[in-house]
């Protein structure tokens, strides 16, 4: 089960600011864009979306295909319906991956399972919203280190 609580920290005042606190024991500040101290609501979904599919696509990258990836990042954009609720009409989402001789089609199979089988909030925001989902490799040019042997030291 998924839990989550709000407080509001000001009860006496016309701020509409609160402090959340998830099932988990996480906390963190809410605020509108007129008192700007933390997100918006609808900010921690675009944030959820880019974590969910982040975990899936990295999980599979490196497990399933055994890619050797350095760098990693998702950066989500999303139009809002003009009138409430303002609901998710179309998101894009761009994944950026960087490492040594990473295939592309296991990039395309990672993200393909993560918005068709994995990503629990995508598949609540598909209800909305139409999806474009684009990637970019970046080359890594070093040395890949293997953590499982141990490098000399000489002195």
């Amino acid at each position: 089960m998924i839990s989550a609580k709000v407080d509001l920290t000001q009860p006496l005042s016309q701020q509409r600011q609160f402090v959340a606190r998830t099932g988990s024991e996480h906390y963190l500040l809410l605020d509108d864009s007129a008192g700007g101290t933390g997100p918006k609501p609808i900010e921690l979904v675009a944030i959820g979306l880019a974590g969910c599919t982040a975990f899936d696509v990295i999980t599979i990258l490196r497990q399933k295909y055994h890619q050797r990836v350095t760098g990693y990042e998702v950066r989500v954009e999303a139009d809002q319906a003009e009138r409430p609720p303002q609901v998710f009409t179309a998101v894009r989402i761009h994944h950026v991956v960087r490492g040594f001789e990473i295939d592309a089609a296991a990039i395309e199979q990672a993200i393909h399972l993560s918005e068709e089988k994995y990503c629990s909030v995508g598949a609540m925001l598909q209800k909305t919203a139409s999806f474009h989902t684009t990637f970019e490799i970046v080359a890594e040019q070093a040395e890949w280190i293997n953590p499982a042997q141990p490098t000399e030291i000489q002195a």
